[in-house]
């Protein structure tokens, strides 16, 4: 890996003991997660996404091992983004249509009652976003029968806006950045009577960005059922936090004092939560928050994952683009046996962080990365735009696992 400038931020606000508390168990917790562990599993394709071992990887990084969450099959979809979207669609017909019909429904109906399928026809919902998520909420409508419309701001590629479209989905594009699309899709859905199914939360809107958050948990799930030890070290991608807070909760609601030292990574032009983190209080960072790693474009937190992440994460860190574009390469061409992935721009920021970090002397005493250390990542997409992908790695995905089997 070759060096790159990084920002590494110590929280001053972490609690090493601090108790997960009830308050935080009304956010995220395990009861939460069995219901929608019950509902996800039942999904047409749903599988158990692949834990990748880089033996080669962590020898080179001085550590012990590194396991790689890889989310590029994910229903078919290319992101985890598929665990939060579609199931918090489900959860907010199953609220909706209670109350139209005066009747308790359950997700499992809505694919199989008629009467339900009729009623959800009727409903539209509609998120902004870069790219993952509207794919996972408008495959979500698709599945459950009702409208879709997803709004894209102006950097969102086009390859990214045909897979939304797909799945049945309107897309409406919109000028400036993804926090101004996110203000327009809100307009737009007061005016329509639509329901928004956002993954960020603000005051008055908590219940939606909560469910996507609950999804994304079985990735973290599934993650740790398959290691063979307990991490000692996560390294986790942010753009509004929210998948970040999912996986520092689970592990913070299991073991207060055994949780795993937890790095939340931003690109540097889009480092709300480490600014914030600097600041004492949620920041927003300003701009065209111009990055590659286009899924974590946000300059405004997640209020909700701000009550996980303020005191539950270790360190905050900021990479260049540089540095992701080089994770993606050495992905794709591993040594020493390691297995190839195909991973997006977004989907290895956790790993550029934290094999730069590795490389750094002050920054692995302060976080205590050494011969021992177990890191874990979460590989947060494949190539979802495959012709950026082919741009930045020099092969198209097909070429990578195809050279990689050849090998």
């Amino acid at each position: 890996m070759t060096p790159h400038p990084f920002t590494l931020l110590t929280n001053p606000r972490f609690q090493a003991n601090e108790a997960y508390g009830e308050h935080r168990s009304t956010l995220l917790s395990a009861s939460a997660l069995a219901r929608a562990q019950t509902v996800i599993s039942t999904w047409p394709g749903y599988a158990v996404t692949r834990l990748c071992a880089l033996p080669a990887l962590a020898r080179t990084a001085g550590v012990a091992s590194i396991h790689y969450k890889d989310e590029g099959s994910r229903f078919g979809l290319g992101s985890f983004k598929g665990l939060g979207g579609a199931y918090a669609v489900a959860r907010l017909l199953c609220r909706e249509l209670g109350q139209r019909l005066k009747r308790n429904v359950n997700p499992a109906d809505l694919q199989n009652d008629p009467v339900l399928r009729q009623a959800c026809a009727d409903i539209t919902v509609t998120c902004a976003t870069d790219g993952n998520h509207g794919r996972s909420v408008a495959w979500g409508a698709q599945m459950l029968g009702c409208r879709c419309v997803i709004y894209i701001h102006a950097t969102v590629s086009e390859g990214r806006k045909d897979a939304i479209e797909r799945y049945g989905a309107q897309v409406v594009r919109t000028s400036g950045n993804y926090d101004e699309s996110v203000q327009q899709a809100d307009r737009d859905a007061k005016a329509n009577g639509w329901f928004v199914i956002s993954d960020t939360s603000y005051p008055g809107y908590m219940d939606v960005p909560r469910d996507v958050m609950q999804g994304y948990q079985l990735m973290v799930h599934e993650a740790v059922c398959a290691q063979p030890q307990w991490p000692t070290h996560v390294f986790v991608q942010a753009g509004v936090g929210g998948f970040a807070a999912a996986v520092c909760a689970y592990f913070w609601e299991r073991s207060a004092e055994q949780r795993p030292v937890f790095v939340v990574v931003e690109p540097e032009r889009a480092d709300c939560l480490l600014q914030s983190a600097r600041a004492g209080e949620v920041t927003a960072v300003k701009g065209d928050l111009d990055t590659l790693m286009a899924g974590l474009a946000c300059g405004e937190v997640s209020l909700l994952a701000w009550q996980i992440l303020a005191t539950g994460a270790n360190a905050f860190c900021s990479i260049p683009d540089a540095a992701a574009v080089d994770t993606m390469r050495l992905l794709a061409s591993p040594q020493g046996g390691d297995p190839v992935i195909v991973a997006g721009e977004s989907a290895v920021a956790g790993l550029a962080a934290a094999l730069l970090t590795a490389q750094d002397s002050a920054a692995r005493s302060a976080l205590g990365l050494g011969p021992d250390s177990r890191v874990l990542l979460f590989g947060s997409e494949g190539d979802t735009d495959p012709a950026l992908y082919q741009q930045l790695v020099g092969r198209s995905a097909a070429q990578v696992l195809a050279d990689g089997a050849a090998a």
